[in-house]
């Protein structure tokens, strides 16, 4: 029964800090922010669930293998767009080519968005996967246990 404001807490504020970092992720193109600062405040959420349920509560809703997989599969979509870009004639991560007959920039919108979802994903998994290396890490032995 122990800590229950604190579980309460933290699982009101979930919810927000999760919303928050896709407002901050999808409003990258159009202000400050983009996907670097929407990863971390997406890894915070689960940081911060970590720290009131439990690593291995939290290891559960997100295994370090789908993290692994996000770490990878971020940079992929940042790289493929890149290579997208090359393929459709232009330089790489040149967005005008992915909507040339567009007046209003609309290849600019959706590369940085594609670009940014990248990032975001790649950053979230790895500080993500950082905190559960920090955190799971065994005690050093004390001078007494030899």
């Amino acid at each position: 029964m122990g800590h229950v404001i604190l579980r309460v807490t933290i699982k009101l504020l979930f919810a927000p800090i999760v919303l928050f970092a896709f407002y901050v992720q999808f409003h990258g193109d159009y202000g400050p922010g983009g996907g670097f600062q929407a990863g971390v405040i997406l890894a915070v959420a689960f940081v911060l669930y970590a720290l009131g349920f439990g690593l291995e509560e939290t290891k559960r809703a997100i295994p370090p293998r789908f993290l692994t997989f996000g770490m990878a599969f971020g940079v992929m979509i940042y790289v493929g767009t890149g290579f997208l870009t090359l393929f459709l004639g232009g330089n790489f991560l040149d967005y005008n080519v992915l909507d040339p007959d567009s007046h209003h920039n609309a290849g600019q919108h959706l590369g940085i968005l594609m670009v940014e979802f990248g990032v975001g994903m790649a950053v979230a998994s790895t500080m993500l996967q950082i905190f559960y290396l920090f955190a799971g890490r065994e005690a050093e032995p004390s001078d007494d246990a030899w």
